[in-house]
Order: C-alpha cells, then sequence, then structure tokens
C-alpha cells in the first residue's frame, strides 16, 4: 500500500530539471483605456493603489499607458492587426499582371525553341542531302 501512495505522489510532484516559464500577460486597449479612465475617476489616497492591488497592476503600468495614450497608440492598438485589406479591384489587377508577366515568360520561352527547331531542321537538312547532288550544284553542271 505504501508503493501505491509513493508512486502517486512522484508523478504529482514536478520536475525540477523543467522550470516553466509564466505566460506573458496581454492587455487590450480597451482595458487600457478603462484602467486609465478609473484611475483618474478616483481622488482619494490610496484608491489607485487599491485599484493596481485588485487588478495586479503596477504603476509603471498607469505611466506607460498614460503616454501610450497621449501619442494615441491606444488607438492605434484597438485596430485589427496585420495590413489593410485592398480593394478588390486592385487585387484582380495584380492577379492579371501576374499572369500577363507568366504568359510573356513563356511565350519567350516557346519563340526561342522554335528558333532551336529551325536551326536543327536545317542542319539535318544539310546533313541528309545527297553529297553528289552538293558537288553537282557547286560545279555547276
Amino acid at each position: 500500500m505504501t508503493e501505491h501512495i509513493e508512486s502517486e505522489t512522484a508523478q504529482a510532484a514536478p520536475d525540477p530539471e523543467l522550470v516553466e516559464r509564466p505566460a506573458r500577460r496581454r492587455f487590450t486597449a480597451k482595458y487600457k483605456l478603462e484602467i486609465l479612465q478609473k484611475a483618474e475617476r478616483l481622488e482619494r489616497p490610496g484608491e489607485i493603489g487599491e485599484l493596481l492591488r485588485r487588478e495586479g497592476l503596477y504603476t509603471s503600468h498607469l505611466t506607460y499607458w498614460r503616454k501610450q495614450r497621449d501619442a494615441g497608440a491606444l488607438e492605434a492598438l484597438g485596430r485589427p492587426r496585420g495590413r489593410p485589406r485592398g480593394d478588390r479591384r486592385d487585387q484582380q489587377i495584380a492577379g492579371l499582371e501576374r499572369r500577363l508577366e507568366r504568359a510573356e515568360a513563356d511565350l519567350a520561352k516557346a519563340r526561342k525553341v522554335i528558333e532551336v527547331q529551325g536551326n536543327v531542321s536545317a542542319l539535318l537538312g544539310e546533313l541528309l542531302e545527297p553529297k553528289g547532288a552538293i558537288e553537282a550544284a557547286s560545279t555547276g553542271r
């Protein structure tokens, strides 16, 4: 019975070799603005400290968030991330331009292939002509 208890406690104990990294907290722009508004409404001494303890924040958070707000960064943070979606027509034009470039490249390759085939055909024609016909043509007989 003691073996069973020991194995359970061994499984429950964390491995001392592995150190868990705490997850970094992320605050939304909306949350930051709400906390700043609450902090600015407080008037009595100690109320801001109480708010910070209740929310698990530091005074440096308020200082940094005020700077962000004054610089207009919090409004920018409220917008969705990523590149703004372009006009559908612009996307179609870009797609058509890519297709045109590929078609022009394919056409250039096809022209080179046709040129090489013509050269090979001419060379084979010269090689396959009978020698007597060449000599007769060159002597004029």
